[in-house]
Order: structure tokens, then sequence, then C-alpha cells
């Protein structure tokens, strides 16, 4: 008599479970070899958020980390922290963060990391009113979602955050406990700017931080600042002549334009300890 036969699609059905099981298996190696696993969040939480805004007539993402022990970050100050181009509310989401942010302890601030476009440079033009959008979308919708005070915000950022920075700055003096740039992207003339950072010569004109910091430095002595970038940087060109319109204020800037590094993830991310102790000492003073 012959035996029990497994069926023709019973088969196959293992054979898709475990070629399934081994993909799982694949990619989970994967991550690991390359790094890619989600990084140690450090008791942190994160709230994610979609703001809706007419400033620039589109619904946009904001990523707020709460820090441990904060509950939901109810009277916390706010660190609001701008990406650069290309990047997003996430690109700054890895270890080196989470791990200074878990060293200030009860000093740490919320951060929120807004979306602001591929190449928006933060500032209003032609595509949307992207300095409104921070200052009367982002910041109050943070507030409102944690609790935290709106009164007490630091704003800092990389490469074109960090422009955005000291730009949000000029058009709101006095507005923040502390600004702080980090490898930003600024130039010294119109014509050395990278396409799409600017609408035109006007607009580069009404953002011009060389500029305005020579002519009027009001904007950035009003606060703490804080302007590093690594000696290979490219943008050191612009970053040191905005550096000397800081001194040539009597700003109090802390200025960091001589250790090794260029404009990479590398170089920001061996240097988030100081950047969040930066932060975290001046919202207590503010």
């Amino acid at each position: 008599m012959r035996g029990r036969q497994t069926s023709r699609p019973a088969i196959w059905r293992r054979r898709l479970l475990a070629v399934a099981a081994l993909a799982v298996v694949a990619v989970v190696a994967w991550r690991v070899v390359v790094g890619v696993l989600e990084p140690d969040q450090r008791g942190a939480h994160l709230v994610h958020l979609t703001i809706r805004s007419k400033a620039v007539g589109r619904s946009l993402p904001t990523t707020v980390v709460v820090p441990a022990g904060a509950g939901d970050g109810a009277g916390r100050p706010i660190l609001l922290f701008l990406h650069g181009r290309g990047g997003d509310q996430n690109s700054e989401l890895d270890d080196q963060f989470y791990a200074a942010l878990a060293k200030l302890g009860s000093r740490a601030p919320v951060v929120a990391f807004p979306y602001g476009g591929e190449a928006s440079y933060w500032h209003d033009r032609a595509d949307g009113d992207w300095d409104r959008y921070v200052m009367s979308d982002v910041i109050p919708r943070v507030a409102t979602a944690t609790g935290a005070d709106p009164k007490r915000v630091a704003v800092g950022g990389i490469s074109m955050g960090g422009f955005g920075a000291f730009d949000l700055a000029l058009h709101h003096p006095g507005s923040f406990c502390a600004v702080g740039a980090h490898g930003p992207a600024i130039w010294q003339t119109g014509a050395e700017t990278a396409a799409g950072a600017f609408d035109d010569a006007e607009d580069f004109a009404r953002n011009d931080l060389v500029g305005s910091v020579r002519s009027d430095p009001a904007p950035f002595t009003s606060q703490p600042d804080w302007l590093d970038a690594g000696a290979q940087d490219p943008f050191q060109p612009g970053d040191q002549a905005f550096a000397a319109g800081l001194r040539a204020a009597g700003a109090d800037a802390t200025i960091k334009l001589t250790r090794p590094g260029g404009h990479d993830s590398d170089y920001w991310n061996a240097h988030w300890d100081e950047y969040l102790r930066f932060y975290a000492d001046a919202l207590a003073r503010c």
C-alpha cells in the first residue's frame, strides 16, 4: 500500500515559508553587519508630529525627542535643531546624540527636529515661508504636544541648518536663549552660494549673515552663540568671516574652527556632548 503523499500546494507553501524565514535572517544579519540597527535611545521617547503649515502650504513632519525622566516634557526648555541639506527630521537620531542627551540628566531639553525640505535653507522664500513655519508653527506645536516651555528655546543646526539657526536669530533678535551652528553653510557673497540656496540676489541680501554681522551685529549679541567647523570644512571661508564679525561685535560666542574634521557626520557625531552641554547651560540660565 502506498504511503500518504503530501500535496504539491503544501510542499510549495513549506518551501515559501522556508525562503521567507531565510530572508528575515538575512535582513537581520545585514542590519547588524552594516550597523543600521535602531539606536539606543537611553530611555528617551519619540513624539512624531505632522504639522499642517499655512506658511509653507503643506503638511510636514517633526520628530520630538523627550528625554528620559522628563515624563511628558512638561516645563522643559526646547532645543530646536535644524537638519542639513538633503536631511530630514530623523537625520541626527543616532547613538551619539542619545548618549549625549542622557548625560544631561534633568537638565536635558526637549529636542525638536523639524523637516525643512530638501534645500529651504530655513528662510522665507518663493517656495514657502520657512522662517515663519519654524517660529509660528513648529515651536507652538511642540510646546502643546509635550508641555515644554515655549519661552525658553534654543536653536541650532548643522550645515544648512546651522545657517538657518543664525538666520532665524537675525530676523528674530532676542527670541532665543542660545544659537548654535555646526559646520554652517555660510557664504561671503551671493556669487559663492550653492545652487538653490537662495532665489536671487535680493533673497541673498535679505539673509546675508556676514554682511549683517558687520553692519548691525545686535541680533547676534543678544544671546550666547556657538560656531564650530572642522578645519577641512569647505565652508571655512564664510564661517571665518562670520566669526570675525562676532568677535568684533564682542558677542558672547564660543568659536572653534581649527580642530580636525570635515563637513560630515563623523565630525558632528564626535561633538554631540559639547553641543548639548552648551545648549543646556544656556537654557538653564535663560
